[in-house]
């Protein structure tokens, strides 16, 4: 049988197609030893092993079978797939909001690449729509893709033409701002362009998706829908993330871009507002305001663009018995602004004292952060974080490791004089620093406990 129908297979695998007679992209029915299945048999990543055969069963998802276990195969149908979605031509309804969908990659524009079993940014900010037609329900969509990367590939280079861009849809009088980005790093970005882009007259959300488009629990397309309506009808006029609320298809949550955090590897509700609460609830029928305080959405198109960014800022987590030389190595690299992830209320040992001193003689801005995530850098405690202060470190206040690191990043990229460093740093743009947190800005619910799991079980995840 011609090879073109063994894609990727190899081995004693290849052996196994051939013995029953069954191609790459034919339906079968597989008897093994584990029990029965039916589905299309998918070609395998080229870096694979050769013993095991995989097969998109009826749910969507894809199994890997054990070539050991196969007692009999039947092929019953062939159709090569064709996975690429065809790009569609938005239409156009009167009275409906204009949005802007700019795409930068990430899953939320993905296919899977069975040459190499990966997920790749391939689908078009049109292709988009092609997947998703509720969306010309919502707003009148105008896309534009700008990248097509990870978002782990993400940077200051992407952080500046965002910017810019976003200014330009601004200044033509667009009415809300959609981006597509993976979402490892989303809530730098996020944090980036609330220094870069700030008093907006739109809104402006980030979106992304924890499963890929051809996932039967996908949830990029909902994520779309509930961001292009809150980029279009939405009054919040702010940098804001939006995905799921909890696990369940029920609403999503737009989040402050200077108080967000991705907080778990594939949770579909991964992403939560820390050490506050979110801005709002939105589903496909409305908003429903969580704060009052927020930044409303104006008619005129006045929007402050401050596109700049140093890549000479770092970021040391801090550990036990941590040595001088990591630090030392950081300055002699040349970096010039350096956030410390703290323990406790912002401390390190007393064994790199000398380094912190080094680096504070040679004009190197130090931030303090906290490894705890929740809660305020307090200094003025215990001897060692005054010691600290006196050696050149700054508390950050309740700011986001992450977020120091953006903003810090933005203030070099602006001035090299310490006191206006430090100015921009201590100011808050937009609750990057807040007062105080609220009672209910610290949730973390431990489970095994007979109320937790009371509350569990009568409300949901």
């Amino acid at each position: 049988m011609n090879e073109d129908f063994f894609q990727g297979y190899k081995g004693s695998a290849l052996e196994v197609l051939e013995k029953y007679n069954v191609r790459v992209w034919g339906q079968a029915d597989v008897n093994t030893s584990r029990g029965a299945f039916q589905g299309t048999i998918l070609p395998r990543a080229e870096n694979d092993d050769d013993q095991h055969i995989v097969m998109k069963i009826s749910t969507g998802y894809n199994v890997g079978i054990d070539i050991s276990t196969i007692v009999d195969m039947t092929e019953t149908g062939y159709k090569k797939a064709n996975y690429k979605i065809p790009e569609k031509e938005f239409p156009y309804t009167e009275n409906l909001p204009a949005v802007k969908l700019i795409g930068t990659g990430g899953t939320i524009a993905s296919r899977l690449d069975y040459r190499t079993g990966a997920v790749i940014p391939a689908f078009s900010p049109g292709e988009l729509y092609g997947a998703v037609p509720e969306l010309a329900d919502i707003c009148n969509l105008t896309t534009e893709k700008v990248f097509a990367v990870f978002s782990e590939n993400m940077g200051p280079k992407q952080y500046i033409s965002l910017a810019k861009a976003i200014g330009k849809e601004i200044e033509n009088g667009i009415d809300g701002i959609v981006i597509g980005h993976g979402t490892d790093t989303l809530h730098h970005t996020g944090a980036a362009l609330t220094f870069m882009v700030q008093n907006s007259p739109v809104p402006i959300v980030l979106v992304g998706s924890q499963r890929s488009s051809d996932r039967p629990s996908s949830d990029a397309a909902l994520n779309l829908m509930h961001a292009t309506y809150a980029a279009g009808h939405g009054d919040i006029a702010e940098v804001m993330v939006c995905m799921f609320g909890p696990t369940s298809d029920e609403y999503g949550l737009l989040h402050k871009g200077t108080r967000v955090r991705k907080m778990h590897s594939s949770y579909r509700s991964t992403f939560r507002t820390i050490g506050d609460t979110p801005l709002a609830m939105v589903s496909r029928k409305g908003i429903t305001h969580i704060k009052k305080d927020y930044h409303p959405r104006r008619r005129d198109r006045n929007v402050t663009i401050k596109p700049y960014f140093s890549d000479k800022v770092t970021m040391l987590y801090y550990y036990p018995a941590m040595k001088p030389d990591i630090l030392d190595a950081m300055v002699d690299q040349g970096y010039k602004g350096i956030v410390i992830i703290g323990t406790g209320l912002g401390h390190v040992n007393k064994e790199l004292y000398p380094a912190i001193e080094r680096a504070h003689a040679k004009g190197v801005y130090m931030y303090m952060t906290l490894q705890t995530i929740w809660g305020y850098v307090h200094m003025f405690v215990y001897d060692t974080g005054r010691d600290m202060m006196a050696k050149g470190i700054i508390p950050a206040g309740n700011m986001l490791p992450e977020v120091a690191f953006i903003k810090l990043g933005w203030a070099l990229g602006q001035t090299d004089d310490p006191e206006e460093v430090k100015k921009l740093m201590l100011t808050p743009i937009n609750d990057e620093i807040t007062a105080r947190e609220p009672y209910n800005g610290y949730l973390v619910y431990q489970g095994g406990i007979p109320e937790v799991e009371d509350f569990v079980k009568r409300v949901h995840k």
